[in-house]
């Protein structure tokens, strides 16, 4: 039985474990000395606290020794023989004193807690401390059990650094807790203030509607008693006036009873009167009642039937007067549909009238913030050439920005006038051809009004040609055939600089134009025939030939001339001649004066105000094909589109004219056009902008009115 015994650790049962006495051997733990400095505090600790011996025999007493095994060891049973004769040398009367090293350590405990701040966040951390300080006595004293209770220390030590680490990661959300808590009481207590006040309002409109319901329920009970009162009135009127009918029944009843015997009893008293038999007469005269009664219900009946009946001639004028009043109501709803129509548009026109005029002011604040001071155009006339005179004459009609055109062109054709060489500018793909040239030339220095005869001159030889060729080499071959290729080159840098400077001058103006490629040259050729089909017209009004048209007739030749041109506009060309609505319509006026050029090539009123009209026209009907077509400049549109988006706004367009856009906005030539209809028509796209650009460069107009919707 004593080899089955369980051989366990000389020290894990028993309660007597040998120590080593403070300071006897040189692989003393606690005195060696250590890299650790909180392991060399704790060895100073520990020769402190165990500087005395405190077991008996070097062994550590069992203390108290009346208790038994099963308290101390709880029903472990001693591992070795030697066991009994432990216990029977502990069994020495040394009274039930505590050990001095538990005495020892309990003392250090109590004075390291008394040292301690217990008033601090930290208390429960700093309180462990001394308990952390005696079990690390405990591990070093006990080297058996060190590692186990090494362990047990890292366990318990992992286990607080870990509850540290979620009790630091939380110390956020308490804080964002007792912020939320905050933050939800004072929601709470405001709709609890909210409600507190909504309740009063309802208690107060309760209180009101209470009232009121008392008010009506009074009012209903009174107006009860009246029509209960009522009721009772009522009826007894009702009861005495049919007590009255009825007894004025049985009066009427006894009248004709006593008036028929009255009757009787004259008939029975004068027989021979009227020479009948009585009875017969008493027959007849209840025939003749009978016949009343039967008549008189006829004609009741006849009353109750046609009473509501009219006669057809009255009938008869009462529908033509209907008629009437229908046909007057049908035209005023006409008249008023028209007027809603006109009243939807005026207010349309208003709103829009208003945006505009909201626009306009502040674009008038802007330009009020932003402007400078109008200049004092009059200090110009003691720079210009020619005084106060020539000044006054550029300057007449002129707002600030042509001014500002006048002003430069003069500065620049003094400027011009003292260059004496032009530099070349090479031959670049981006240089114009008839510019081609690396090199100086000579500035030829003409006057403005021989610039303006040899443009002229070079319109004249360019609409006689048949073959035309491309616009710029037409210009250079028309200068190498006036000047010679010698100086053809320095004709045509000349030209170019004085037509480049000189863009108040419309003869220049539009040379430039068509010469750099932003006009096509048949809306200068087209305008120069619509001119001289106008002055043919009032030629041919003019039946004396004297050069003279009234003011009707010359409104007449412009309305039978431009017939697509609106009132305002025709006024606008009436008040240019000269005219004004003042004057009397007899008066006579030279028209060849219109049409003529002063020595620069400028034109008079009425030719400047054709070209201005032409270009809003044109404007106006480039604008009306972008909103039919309803896309943005960017997108792509098809030929079919635009050709069905031009039959839209120009019905009247013949297939020729018609051809002649597409091929001008598509850049394709007329020839290889495809039918309307035909699937490679679909194939041919450029850009909107493109497209209407293109237009805008060509001799677009109006060929007919825009058809009208039917009103409705």
């Amino acid at each position: 039985m004593a080899s089955s015994k369980p051989q366990c650790p000389s020290s894990a049962t028993t309660s007597r474990i040998h120590l080593r006495p403070l300071g006897v051997t040189k692989d003393d733990s606690f005195i060696t000395e250590t890299k650790n400095p909180q392991k060399r505090k704790l060895s100073q600790k520990r020769k402190t606290l165990l500087s005395c011996p405190f077991s008996i025999g070097g062994h550590l007493s069992p203390w108290p020794r009346y208790i038994s095994d099963q308290t101390i060891l709880h029903n472990r049973k001693p591992c070795s023989d030697d066991y009994q004769k432990r216990t029977n040398s502990w069994q020495q009367p040394l009274g039930t004193t505590k050990p001095r090293y538990l005495e020892q350590l309990e003392n250090y405990l109590r004075k390291e807690l008394l040292l301690l701040d217990l008033g601090t966040d930290s208390a429960q951390e700093l309180r462990l401390q001394p308990f952390r300080e005696i079990f690390e006595f405990f591990i070093e004293d006990f080297k058996t059990y060190k590692p186990l209770l090494s362990s047990i220390k890292n366990a318990y030590e992992v286990m607080l650094a870990h509850q540290r680490e979620k009790i630091r990661a939380l110390e956020p959300l308490k804080a964002k807790l007792v912020i939320v808590d905050e933050d939800c009481k004072e929601r709470i207590l405001a709709m609890r203030a909210e409600e507190r006040y909504e309740i009063s309002m309802l208690k107060k409109e309760k209180m009101n509607l209470l009232k009121l319901i008392d008010k009506k329920n009074e009012e209903k009970i009174s107006l009860q008693s009246e029509v209960n009162k009522l009721r009772k009135n009522l009826a007894e009127e009702y009861l005495h006036y049919l007590s009255e009918r009825d007894a004025r029944k049985i009066l009427i009843a006894d009248l004709n009873e006593l008036r028929y015997q009255r009757e009787d009893m004259s008939l029975a008293q004068s027989p021979g009167i009227w020479g009948e038999d009585p009875v017969k007469l008493t027959l007849a005269l209840k025939m003749a009642r009978q016949d009343l009664t039967r008549t008189q219900m006829e004609l009741n009946t006849m009353k109750a039937n046609f009473g509501d009946v009219v006669p057809r001639r009255d009938f008869e004028m009462q529908e033509k007067v209907l008629k009437d009043l229908q046909e007057q109501l049908d035209s005023l709803r006409d008249d008023y549909e028209e007027v809603r129509k006109e009243h939807e548009m005026l207010l349309q026109l208003h709103m829009s009238t208003l945006k505009e005029r909201d626009q306009f002011y502040s674009e008038l604040q802007e330009i009020q913030r932003t402007s400078t001071p109008r200049p004092d155009w009059s200090k110009c006339k003691d720079v210009v050439a020619g005084g106060r005179d020539r000044w006054q004459m550029l300057a007449e009609g002129k707002n600030s920005d042509q001014l500002v055109d006048v002003l430069l062109e003069e500065i620049g054709e003094g400027l011009l006038r003292e260059k004496d060489f032009f530099s070349g500018l090479g031959y670049g793909e981006s240089i114009p051809a008839f510019l081609r040239f690396d090199g100086t030339v000579e500035n030829k220095k003409p006057t403005k009004k021989d610039v303006v005869n040899l443009l002229k001159d070079a319109w004249k030889e360019r609409m006689a040609e048949e073959q035309k060729e491309r616009f710029p080499d037409f210009f250079f071959n028309f200068l190498e055939r006036r000047f010679g290729p010698g100086d053809a080159m320095a004709w045509a840098y000349t030209i170019f600089e004085y037509i480049k400077l000189f863009r108040s001058n419309e003869v220049m103006s539009q040379f430039h134009a068509v010469l750099m490629g932003k006009r096509k040259e048949s809306v200068y050729i087209k305008q120069k025939e619509t001119i001289a089909q106008l002055l043919k017209e009032m030629t041919n009004a003019d039946s004396q030939n004297e050069g003279l048209l009234t003011v009707e007739q010359l409104s007449t030749v412009l309305k039978s001339t431009f017939p697509f041109k609106t009132d305002e506009k025709i006024q606008e060309l009436m008040e240019a001649v000269g005219w004004h609505p003042s004057s009397s319509n007899a008066d006579l006026l030279n028209y060849h004066i219109l049409f003529t050029e002063d020595e620069e090539g400028q034109s008079m009123p009425f030719v400047q105000k054709l070209w201005e009209q032409y270009m809003e026209e044109k404007d106006a009907y480039i604008q009306e094909l972008k909103l039919e077509l309803g896309l943005e400049l960017h997108e792509d549109v098809t030929l079919a589109r635009v050709r069905e988006a031009l039959m839209n706004i120009d019905p009247t367009l013949d297939k020729q004219t018609l051809n002649s856009y597409l091929s001008q906005a598509f850049q394709f030539p007329m020839t290889e056009l495809p039918e309307e209809g035909e699937e490679k028509e679909a194939g041919i796209v450029v850009q909107l902008q493109t497209a209407l650009e293109q237009l805008h460069m060509s001799d677009v107009r109006r060929m007919g009115p825009r058809e009208q919707e039917p009103a409705s």
